[in-house]
């Protein structure tokens, strides 16, 4: 599969787990570092606080989840 180069890239990038007590994923929306989430509600909270609305956590227009899907939470 091929991905559309003339695609807008999603809005909502979270980043993979990093270790921690308890371990976290950095949230960026428009590219600029929000800040870490910690779980699925974080980044929905996060979206609102910025205004970006979020309909479907699955959809790759929506949001990128880069290191594992909306439920990897654990560092591997």
């Amino acid at each position: 599969m091929t991905e559309n180069p003339y695609a807008a890239a999603p809005r909502i990038t979270v980043l993979p787990v990093q270790p921690g007590d308890p371990p976290f994923r950095v949230v960026e929306i428009d590219g600029e570092v929000i800040g870490r989430a910690t779980a699925v509600t974080d980044v929905l909270l996060a979206a609102a606080a910025a205004g970006v609305p979020v309909h479907d956590l699955d959809d790759p227009a929506s949001v990128r989840w880069v290191g594992g899907g909306k439920l990897s939470w654990r560092p591997h």
